[in-house]
């Protein structure tokens, strides 16, 4: 969506008593998988709590099998906490699912099936249709006004087997936006797409959160670190930090094993953790472009720091 704005470095709003109100709550939640058969059953959230506010823009991150994707899914109420409390707007989460708009990881849609963007956003209504799969006036309104709000209203006739993948993304947002939520969850929202797609991305996202709160799960550590109000490190259990206080050592103790921590140049095709163009460890980058050589910096500028123009990822 295009906009003059930088949401990531304007300055916010005040505070007020209402935006600090929790509107989700989670108390020593435990989770368990089913054992194997004569295996013992080892937790996947170990005595998790966590409040979610209303303005909150908070990414989850941590290893491949923390309990990240478990955690959603726990807080849309698609699984049951084997003990601990789960509130949702002081309600059990399955009794507000309506309420909370989830974009997965893994949307399952077959671009095989000649369906359009329209489509596809209008199955989000589905739980507010009445009369069964017959949609109303008011439902493709909401659907065309979900399109519009995240920038991709010209493609409601096309399929989306055709889309990019920053605009099926796009897509799949609106989907989540149609049915009016009160809290967003998405899940990887960033992977598999290229640097600028994520730059407009995550503008949508900004702007998406001055109306309601966002959970975000991300490996992309530098994403995080940018752009998220505050950040919950899982591994099975639990801590959140504001962004101000991640470091090098809670990613360590985070990951339990060697931490690499990458700075990725404007020029850098990549801009992802793995990148194999020449990208130098975070300590050593300081006015050096693995691509052309130290910057020259105009005059009266600096080299740019962490969390400027540059990407910082963190490789396990």
């Amino acid at each position: 969506m295009p906009s003059d704005e930088k949401p990531s470095t304007a300055e916010p709003a005040p505070r007020t008593a209402a935006d600090r109100e929790a509107i989700a709550r989670l108390e020593h939640v435990y989770f368990f998988y089913p054992a194997e058969e004569g295996g013992s059953r080892i937790p996947v959230l170990e005595d998790v709590s966590l409040e979610i506010y209303r303005d909150d823009f908070l990414g989850v991150i941590g290893p491949n099998g923390a309990g990240k994707t478990t955690l959603l899914k726990v807080l849309l109420g698609l699984l049951e906490p084997q003990s601990g409390r789960v509130t949702v707007f002081g309600r059990p989460p399955a009794a507000v699912r309506n309420w909370i708009g989830y974009v997965p990881q893994h949307a399952r849609i077959d671009t095989a099936v000649p369906a359009c963007v329209l489509d596809v956003v209008l199955a989000g209504r589905i739980s507010r249709a009445r009369w069964g799969f017959r949609y109303s006036r008011a439902d493709r309104e909401a659907a065309l006004e979900a399109l519009r709000q995240t920038g991709v209203a010209d493609l409601a006739g096309r399929r989306l087997g055709t889309l990019s993948g920053g605009q099926r993304q796009r897509v799949l947002i609106a989907r989540a936006l149609v049915a009016q939520p009160r809290l967003l969850l998405l899940d990887e929202p960033t992977a598999g797409i290229d640097p600028a797609v994520e730059r407009n991305l995550t503008d949508l996202l900004h702007q998406l959160n001055r109306q309601l709160p966002i959970v975000i799960v991300s490996h992309d550590i530098g994403f995080v670190s940018r752009h998220l109000k505050r950040v919950a490190c899982l591994n099975r259990r639990l801590t959140v930090h504001a962004v101000g206080d991640v470091s090098r050592e809670l990613f360590v103790g985070l990951y339990h094993d060697h931490v690499r921590l990458m700075r990725h140049a404007e020029c850098c095709p990549l801009k992802d953790p793995g990148c194999n163009q020449g990208c130098v460890p975070a300590e050593k980058a300081e006015g050096v472009c693995p691509v052309h050589g130290p910057e020259q910096p105009a005059a009266g500028s600096s080299p740019p720091a962490a969390g400027g123009s540059e990407s910082a990822g963190a490789i396990p």
